[in-house]
């Protein structure tokens, strides 16, 4: 893929409706690239392999010339690109430029923005607008990355849009929006969003992004952290800030400028006083494992005050992994060995005096609940999950609500249900006549699994709703020729932790 130097100007937005007709007419969408290319060449573009893709589009369609203008940065000529979108319009206002033959005259057009088909949550069509060869972040992306470069959608930026909770508000803020697909997401279900980036350059393929993909306009503000929004508050704040840290601030993307993981810090304190109440803030973030210190106790003094949380690290790193991968991304190890060496030692150097130890990633939601005494949940869950996780992330907060407001004597008269795709997996050795131990496991959401005992497993497989928890326990103490007075008084911790983990759901 290209890596020349960022183009001066971006393309002008007023064409983004014809030029998303043509695009759609071309079948250019998600769906239409995975049948053109198959799914071993869809896979290798995410991976920033063009050569399966270029094999894969050797005919003259209209659907192929644009993934190779588009997708490729592959030059075409006039005539082909003339069939598949309004020519004289794009090269007007900068979607295309002319390519200059060897010893003059024109070699076709060329684009000067990646163009990326986008499958939105209800089988919409969208697309990412981003820098030529920067659509897909991460370590190993193509060439070396310029300040002020704008990537497109990658895995970080997928993932924070899984997990957003989607429920319809007035007042939703996309701070350090990129090239814009989490204010394009927003803009599915909140009637005002704003967008904010400290790169220029981002709000303007922000602006790209949205027209293209049909969504209504975002009130785009410049400037970092908070800062551009004053005092305004709002219903939903999602961010994939720049969270690496990092010695310096070479790459406005990814460097915070900030020392450690204070931007991250910053940035999540800050949330409390800008939701409005039964408000989400959802962020990705990176957070020291520092010697002498718990990681736990780290993020729990994150949490501002009046707001419930839940923190869920998915990786951590050691420092000299998390130093390559990033040197990677920027493309040092590309460079000469001695430089790529000082930038190391400068990473190690930075750790070494915040007594870093590794770095912690993962997902921050706070939800504004007001509670005198907020419901934190801090844990580390590196097991595969089940995208999107918008409405576990929400029915989370519901549970935390409804454990804070009864105590024992409401939970065993509540009525419960037993979860969705649950099931029930027994452990033990072959032929004996019970199992060692019982496990309940979810298949969708987080996928947790969770050990029982016999009261437990009997529990969640009778609860239908039909009988409140109390008189369940009493029918099992009889079973078990157990105390049911003793039974009601040990079970409604296993209780808690079942509808807390999500394996039971609360009915009243």
């Amino acid at each position: 893929m290209s890596t020349t130097s960022l183009p001066v100007s971006l393309p002008a937005p007023e064409s983004s409706a014809r030029l998303r007709e043509a695009l759609l007419a071309a079948d250019f969408t998600a769906d239409g690239l995975l049948e053109l290319l198959g799914a071993p060449a869809y896979a290798a573009l995410a991976r920033s392999e063009t050569v399966p893709a270029l094999r894969a589009t050797r005919g003259d369609s209209p659907l192929e010339t644009l993934v190779r203008l588009f997708l490729l940065q592959q030059a075409v000529p006039d005539d082909r690109a003339g069939a598949a979108l309004p020519l004289d319009q794009c090269l007007a206002d900068g979607w295309l430029v002319r390519e200059e033959a060897y010893g003059g005259g024109s070699a076709g057009v060329r684009a000067t923005v990646d163009v990326r088909p986008y499958g939105g949550e209800e089988g919409q069509d969208w697309f990412i607008v981003s820098d030529l060869g920067r659509a897909v972040g991460g370590a190993g992306g193509a060439g070396t990355r310029e300040e002020g470069v704008v990537l497109g959608v990658g895995g970080a930026s997928t993932t924070l849009a899984g997990i957003t909770v989607r429920a319809p508000v007035t007042r939703a803020l996309d701070l350090g929006t990129g090239s814009g697909i989490q204010a394009l997401h927003a803009a599915q279900h909140a009637v005002h969003v704003t967008a904010t980036d400290l790169n220029p350059r981002a709000l303007r393929f922000t602006r790209l992004t949205l027209g293209l993909s049909g969504a209504p306009e975002a009130d785009l503000r410049e400037g970092s952290l908070y800062e551009p929004v004053g005092e305004d508050t709002y219903d939903l704040i999602v961010s994939n800030p720049p969270f690496v840290i990092s010695p310096g601030a070479r790459l406005t993307y990814r460097d915070g400028g900030m020392g450690g993981d204070d931007l991250c810090r910053t940035l999540v304190q800050g949330a409390g006083e800008r939701l409005n109440d039964g408000g989400y803030a959802q962020f990705l973030a990176n957070w020291q494992h520092v010697e002498g210190e718990e990681w736990q106790e780290r993020l729990r003094s994150w949490v501002p005050r009046g707001c419930d949380a839940w923190i869920v690290q998915r990786e951590v790193q050691d420092i000299t992994q998390y130093a390559e991968l990033w040197l990677r991304d920027s493309g040092d190890h590309r460079t000469d060995p001695a430089q790529y060496a000082a930038r190391y030692d400068a990473w190690l150097d930075e750790f070494e005096a915040r007594k870093t130890k590794g770095v912690g990633f993962g997902w921050i939601t706070l939800r504004k609940s007001g509670a005198e005494d907020p419901s934190i949940t801090i844990e580390e869950w590196p097991h595969p999950v089940e995208q999107p996780l918008g409405p576990v992330v929400r029915a989370h907060f519901e549970r935390q609500d409804y454990l804070r407001a009864h105590d024992d004597a409401a939970l065993l008269a509540g009525h419960f249900r037993l979860a969705d795709e649950v099931v029930q997996e027994q452990i033990g050795l072959p032929g004996a006549e019970d199992p060692e131990y019982v496990v309940l496991r979810q298949n969708r959401g987080m996928r947790r699994a969770t050990k029982v005992d016999t009261v437990g497993a009997g529990f969640a497989g009778v609860s239908d709703g039909s009988l409140s928890a109390g008189r369940i326990l009493d029918a099992i103490a009889q079973l078990l020729g157990e105390d049911p007075v003793l039974l009601r008084d040990r079970t409604p911790e296993a209780i808690r932790l079942l509808v807390e983990q999500g394996f039971l759901e609360p009915l009243d």
